[in-house]
């Protein structure tokens, strides 16, 4: 287990945000994708972050749905 329960992670930066994608072991050995956005926030310095878990038993439905969202997106561009 690596730091924090991180187990495997990925990360992606544009010009004004960076995205990790964790994957996370809680105590119990059950895997969890953690998925957060950070920005920097505004001129008073720091960053903010957004999170979003998604359960391992909950990743199938999880990746339907967001290929759902990508490719309507696609349709759209």
């Amino acid at each position: 287990m690596g730091l924090r329960g991180e187990v495997f992670s990925t990360r992606f930066s544009t010009e004004k945000r960076t995205y990790f994608f964790n994957v996370k072991e809680n105590r119990k050995g059950d895997l969890f994708l953690n998925i957060v956005e950070s920005k920097k926030h505004g001129d008073i310095g720091g960053y903010e972050r957004q999170s979003v878990i998604v359960f391992d038993d909950e990743l199938e439905d999880f990746t339907r749905e967001l290929n759902k969202a990508i490719d309507f997106m696609k349709k759209k561009s």
